[in-house]
């Protein structure tokens, strides 16, 4: 069992998230915990509501939502009563026992886990503290309750789950799909809520890994005069399609002021978290990648996507770092001179044609040694019953693997040599 912690400011847009899910059929609301009516009974804004009056209580506390998902092995099948209680005895070893909570179940992974909902203020005003609440409350809470209810017990690598390089758990906004606004509202507040980004492109680089794109219209329209925004889906392609959505219309108020606001703040938040992006694009050279392809890859693996940004006539113009662990976007200029476009890419040219060069003289000296071992000068070696159709423009498999070092080499030059000196003796005639 391992518990993913997450704090917030808005209780709404937690709510409107797992809501949402209901809605879209991936997930159903299981529990009210300590409400006046049962979770079946009641709309959005009664849930909301009860939570919201404490809150109210004060308004001093701005982080002030809880909002966890427990996450069971694959093989393990638990009733909603089990779940319910399990929910009910998490909630009460984190320090939030008698607290109103909200239990969903949701169906969009291929594990079961559940989402609860809280408020961390009390009755009386006074904040439960929510600082290293996942490492120090609700880790040692899985471990005790992995033993109540006989759960697998999670690897060292499955707790660091709320860790993960993944990108966030939201549903890849498909147009057509799904219903445009309520789709882009989920996406749009995680990702603008969780990631450091300090411009639009930046920004822009995580939506479009959802198929979405902030966009400040064509130059002299409407919306770019006025210095507004609006939100599009994208398709398969990155094309832009359907109705573009006002950000005011968004929950989260994402217009551009707010979002300029946040590109301020976030470029402190960025300090000294680039680091590892600038590791690992070194590493993943020295591993062996010649291209940007084998580059993306490599960093996809380690959890970064490489965004390439390149002009209508296909020039790559620049570059961008996703951390999906850390959860900060870069541009390459941002880590440094040698890892801007232009020197990413002169260094996968200039690996490459290295390589070029390298197996270039490999293969000289394999047909110079070649050569030699049959007596000729400089003449290819190839068995003959590999046939000429077999080399298409290089020496065989077969040939490269005889020929690939000295040692084999010499050995064949050595038993030719004896041969020829079997060949050189003469019949010695008795005297008669």
């Amino acid at each position: 069992m391992v518990a993913v912690v997450h704090t917030h400011k808005s209780l709404r847009d937690c709510l409107n998230y797992n809501e949402n899910k209901v809605k879209a059929g991936m997930a159903t609301c299981l529990d009210a915990g300590f409400y006046p009516m049962d979770a079946a009974d009641m709309n959005f804004h009664q849930k909301l509501r009860r939570l919201e009056l404490l809150t109210e209580l004060n308004q001093r506390t701005k982080v002030n939502t809880l909002h966890v998902s427990l996450n069971f092995h694959p093989s393990e099948k638990l009733s909603d009563e089990q779940l319910k209680e399990i929910a009910e005895l998490f909630m009460d070893k984190i320090g939030f026992g008698g607290q109103p909570y909200l239990l969903y179940q949701h169906f969009d992974a291929g594990h079961p886990h559940i989402h609860l909902l809280s408020t961390n203020i009390q009755a009386d005003g006074k904040a439960i503290n929510m600082h290293n609440i996942g490492k120090d409350k609700a880790r040692p809470a899985c471990v005790e309750l992995e033993k109540e209810y006989g759960l697998v017990v999670a690897t060292d690598q499955e707790k660091k789950l709320g860790e993960k390089f993944k990108p966030i758990n939201v549903s890849r906004a498909l147009y057509g799909r799904m219903e445009t606004k309520k789709a882009m509202n989920t996406i749009i507040h995680v990702v603008t809520d969780s990631y450091r980004f300090s411009s639009l492109a930046q920004l822009n680089a995580v939506l479009g890994l959802y198929n979405i794109v902030a966009d400040t219209g064509a130059e002299g329209s409407r919306v770019n005069r006025h210095k507004g925004l609006v939100f599009r889906m994208l398709d398969g392609d990155g094309n832009k399609v359907g109705v573009p959505i006002k950000a005011s219309d968004f929950a989260s108020k994402p217009i551009l002021k707010n979002l300029q606001e946040k590109f301020t703040r976030n470029e402190a938040l960025k300090a000294g978290k680039n680091k590892r992006v600038a590791y690992e694009v070194n590493m993943a050279f020295v591993r062996g990648a010649k291209r940007l392809s084998d580059l993306q890859m490599a960093l996809r693996e380690k959890g970064i996507d490489l965004l390439v940004r390149q002009n209508a006539d296909g020039v790559v113009y620049g570059l961008t770092f996703v951390d999906h662990e850390r959860k900060v976007v870069f541009n390459g200029s941002e880590l440094g001179k040698a890892f801007s476009a232009k020197a990413i890419l002169d260094r996968c040219t200039n690996r490459g044609a290295d390589e070029g060069k390298k197996q270039n003289v490999q293969r000289q000296k394999r047909v110079v040694q070649a050569g030699q071992a049959n007596g000729g000068e400089g003449r290819e070696f190839v068995p003959e019953f590999l046939g000429g159709d077999v080399l298409k423009g290089g020496l065989s498999r077969f040939a490269e693997e005889l020929l690939v070092d000295g040692e084999q080499t010499a050995g064949m030059d050595a038993e030719l040599r004896r041969r020829r000196r079997k060949k050189k003796k003469r019949v010695r005639i008795a005297p008669g």
